[in-house]
Order: structure tokens, then sequence, then C-alpha cells
């Protein structure tokens, strides 16, 4: 099969949305409907003992969240089809950023009780940024929520983009009978379904009498009603306008009951959007072009804790991944190869001999990669737009085992690679400081240290509000601004000079007397206008 013709099969979409709208359940739904799993998993269950597929480390499946973007791959239909399940808490929100880097479309979640919530605001900014193509699912139909309409309106008001229903439901909570799609003219028949897939479908025109037989007289009057009302009020449906990110279509279903998730399945199948170009440094990079190129999105440790490996994801953007062929390693301008690169379905691995555009492949790494790396066949560029934040809350990393301090410094440094905390290093007193978008992120570090690396740590909190990366015109007067300000010098992984500031108030004073040096809210100083 030609490149082309494999390009064509790919679809690579992350799902997001804000935490318990029910994404990682969806996730679930999805596999099971694509013959990957045979039962699915819920997240939150007394009843369902199977933990999701997708969340595979041990704190997601006591706390019932994903900290960790998950990929899983599968078949559907003769495509091809790239999952990335995203962390909904907005303590790892830098982790979702990152990922929608790496995907060509979204699936956006939304809970039908609670609607638009801050958190998918922030998420859809991100996909209005790239024009990136986004289908709406209104999940948890099975609970009462809010009228349809009104969350349409929300919907366009909060994420600022048009919307246009291809399924519309049938009343909502204990009367919720299922959903008719205008896209099909069928009417498909809720029943209550956690773990296998069933099909109760009618084809009907809404001018036919069994309608009143199926629905009821009431039901069968306020769907006809409805419909009308979407196709009167709603744009007709266009591809074009969804793969440019200016329309959404919205399916509504209850993921839990597998209900919904087949129409929004099919129809993701006809419309979402093949690998798209990604722009880089120097230009920008096409699907089709014969040379390989990727970037890293995402580095993840031990997905495997038996055996201590470290895993980056690479997003293939053109050409063709080959196994144990050299590819050239941008930043650090050296060859490397990849004796087994392999596909996941979750945390199970299956080793690959060749990958494609919209391929996420999973690389062993001893350390040679970070998040925004680029592997080419020579050619020397760099893929933009891997956001990179700077942490808002500091605190200072504390030994409780003297014993174990290989364990400890093993693992925070490993477990910072994978980009949702920084690790800064106070050449004072030898003290380690790590900083975080969310207070979360400690909490999941200190557990991964202990389950993970049999170290324990405590954290002390600091008083400090920004880190500043530095540079300045000349080396001396980086050298006496360090000496002078000694105490609040702390050091980056890459040995880069950091400035830790109690206040803005600080920052500002500092810089007004310290012309000839350059104060920088984002490690990507190399490209960023000094402020």
């Amino acid at each position: 099969m030609s490149n082309i013709e494999e390009i064509k099969k790919r679809r690579t979409f992350a799902i997001i949305s804000h935490p318990d709208a029910g994404k990682t359940t969806l996730t679930e739904k999805l596999l099971l409907f694509g013959g990957a799993i045979q039962t699915a998993g819920a997240v939150k269950s007394n009843k369902i003992k199977k933990t999701a597929t997708s969340d595979f480390m041990e704190i997601e499946k006591q706390r019932g969240i994903s900290v960790a973007t998950s990929v899983m791959t599968f078949e559907y239909r003769d495509l091809l089809i790239n999952i990335l399940d995203t962390p909904g808490h907005k303590d790892f929100a830098e982790d979702t950023y990152r990922t929608l880097t790496a995907v060509d479309s979204v699936i956006l979640v939304i809970d039908c009780v609670k609607g638009v919530e801050e958190q998918t605001e922030r998420l859809m900014e991100v996909c209005r940024m790239r024009n990136t193509p986004v289908i709406v699912f209104v999940n948890k139909l099975d609970r009462e929520g809010r009228n349809p309409f009104e969350l349409l309106d929300e919907l366009e008001t909060k994420l600022g983009i048009r919307v246009r229903p291809l399924t519309w439901p049938i009343n909502m909570g204990a009367d919720f009978k299922g959903v008719y799609s205008l896209f099909e003219e069928k009417l498909y028949f809720f029943k209550i379904n956690k773990t296998k897939i069933e099909s109760n479908v009618v084809e009907i025109n809404l001018g036919d009498d069994k309608l009143e037989e199926l629905l009821g007289l009431k039901d069968a009057i306020q769907l006809t009603e409805d419909v009308e009302l979407v196709e009167g009020v709603y744009d007709e449906f266009s591809n074009e306008a969804y793969a440019k990110g200016e329309l959404a279509p919205v399916f509504f279903g209850s993921a839990i009951n597998n209900f919904g998730i087949k129409e929004l399945l099919d129809t993701f199948c006809e419309i979402s959007p093949l690998p798209q170009p990604r722009a880089t440094d120097v230009r920008e990079v096409e699907p089709t072009e014969s040379k390989f190129s990727g970037f890293i999105f995402k580095i993840h440790a031990n997905l495997d804790p038996r055996h201590r490996d470290r895993i980056a994801f690479l997003r293939i953007c053109s050409g063709k991944f080959e196994r144990r062929t050299f590819y050239h390693h941008v930043r650090l301008n050296k060859d490397v190869r990849f004796a087994s690169p392999f596909t996941f379905m979750a945390s199970d691995k299956s080793v690959m001999d060749e990958g494609f555009p919209g391929d996420v492949v999973g690389l062993y790494d001893t350390g040679n990669f970070k998040i925004g790396d680029t592997l080419t066949e020579g050619e020397n560029l760099n893929f933009a737009g891997i956001p990179s934040f700077s942490p808002e809350i500091f605190k200072e990393l504390i030994n409780l085992d003297p014993m174990k301090s290989k364990q400890l410094e093993k693992g925070i440094q490993q477990l910072t690679d994978e980009g949702v905390a920084q690790l800064f290093n106070l050449d004072l007193g030898n003290r380690k400081v790590v900083g975080t978008v969310g207070e979360l992120q400690f909490d999941v570090i200190q557990y991964r240290l202990e389950h993970e690396y049999g170290a324990k740590c405590r954290w002390v909190p600091m008083n400090i509000t920004r880190a500043c990366w530095l540079t300045a015109d000349e080396k001396p007067a980086m050298d006496e601004f360090i000496r002078l300000k000694g105490n609040q010098i702390a050091f980056d992984k890459d040995r880069n000079p950091v400035f830790f500031a109690e206040s803005d108030w600080m920052i500002r004073m500092n810089r007004e007397n310290n012309p000839k040096i350059h104060f920088h809210f984002t490690s990507e100083f190399k490209t960023e206008v000094a402020l």
C-alpha cells in the first residue's frame, strides 16, 4: 500500500472535556465499538470491577481521574483510528495543551447537567487558535439535564463556535427514550446497558403515523416541533465549515450506557480530517512528503513500573517511519535509531515495523528526548507551537529517607521530564524546587516517587510567585547578577539561570536596575522577545 493510501486511512484525534464529564468513559466505549476491547470498564463504579483501559496509572484507578494522556489505536470501518485521551483536571491542562498539537481533530464532551464549564472554555481557546475541527458530544442524557436548546446557545456563546445538531434527544433523565438522527432519519431507542454493544434502531420519517405509536402522542409532537425548529434555526451541516473549525456538529447520548456512541463514531469516520500539514520554523511540512519527520509531544516515565522504562510519544508528520532506521535528532544534532518502536492500546504495547503520518509511536528513551524535539531524515527544522508554561506554585522537595537519595534523584528527574512539573536546583544548600501549574501535581509526584521509585518525600511551600529565565547581553553582567542575587537564583535542568521572584513588583524593580539582564516568562527564550 502506498504512503498516500496509508495516510487516507489515518484519523488522529483527542477527547477533551471538563473533569467528570465522561471523557474516559467515552474513550472506553469507542474502543468497545472498535472491537479493541470486549467489555468496557467504568471509571468510577462499584458494580463494574474492571477499571478503565486508558487509566493505567495506579493513582488514576484509585481516584477515578485521568492524570496522564493515554494513546490508543484501533481499527474501525477500514480506518486506523488513534485516540488521545487527555487529563481533564485543570492541574494537568499543560499535558492536554501539548496533546492538542499532535491531533488533527477533537471530540469535546459536555455534561448535559452542568453545560459548558471553565476548563472546557480554556481547552476550546487552544482549539480555536489552531482552527482544529471539533465534534461535540453532549453526555449523561440518562440524567435530568438542561434544555437542549439552552445547551446549544451556551455552546455557541461561550465557545465561540457555530453548532449544528446531528442527533436530537427525546426527553432526558428517567423519561429518556432515545435520540433521533437528523443525518440518517432514524430513531435510536435507549436501553440501559453499560458494557455490551446493542442496537435498537427504527428507520422512520417524522411524518410517519408509526411515530406516535412508537413514542406516544406527546413525545411524537415534541420531537417533530423540535426538529422543525432545529432545521429552521441552525445552518445546514457543511463538511467544509467543520474542517475549518467554524462549525461543530453536536451529538446527544449516554456514554456509560453505550448510547449515541455508534452514531458519533460513524459520522466521525465520514467527516473527520486526514493527517494535516504542520508548521515549522522553516516551512510547512505536508504529510504526503516522501521524507520522514515527526515531533515528541509527550514523555512518560514508568509506563511499566517493573521495567523502569521511559517512553517518548512521537507524532509522525510526514514520510514513513521505519524500525531500526537512523533518523536525525535536530536539537542534539545526532542520529538515533529505535530497535523496538511500538503502538498502544493504553498500557498494552505492540512493536511496529513502520508508521505513517497521523500515527503516534512510542519510543524507548534513555534521556535523549525533551518535549518538542524534532526527528527528521536530515533536514534541520523544528515543529512550531509546542506550548511551555511558567509554573505558578513552587515547593521545595525534602527527602524523608537519606538511604534512598539515589532513587529520589532519579525519580524526580524522570517525572519532571514528563513536562507536567519543572525542576529547579538552588546551588546554595543543593536544594531542589519543583514548580507546577496546580496543587494536584504535587500529590501525584509524591505518590509516584513512593510507589514507583521507593523514595519518600514531603513538600515545603515557598514564597515564590514567578520564575523568570535570565539571559544577558554579555557574560560578566550575568555573572555579577548571579553573585549579587545568589539566594534567589536557581538553575533549570539545562543549567539555565532562573530568577525566583516573590512578586511582580520585584521583577519590575530588578529589570529596571539591571538593563543588561533580560527576564523571560518561558523557557523557550531563544525564540521569545525579551521582556
